[in-house]
């Protein structure tokens, strides 16, 4: 597994991922749980709807 999703995009991926698990369990709904999503992505490095496209966040090096 290639991680294919860079520093900036990782940050975003776990903040929105915290903020709609958060907003989940504040509002005690299991739309919730669709924050897992990001922040697994976002800790994994890796998204897998990323790999058909073949795109990468990554920067890099010359």
């Amino acid at each position: 597994m290639k991680c294919n999703v860079g520093s900036v995009d990782r940050l975003l991926r776990i903040i929105l991922g915290l903020i709609i698990a958060i907003l989940g369990v504040v509002f005690s709904s299991y739309w919730g749980l669709i924050g897992i999503i990001p922040l697994a992505t976002g800790l994994f490095k890796w998204c897998p709807i990323y790999v058909p496209f073949k795109i990468s966040t990554i920067k890099k090096a010359n």
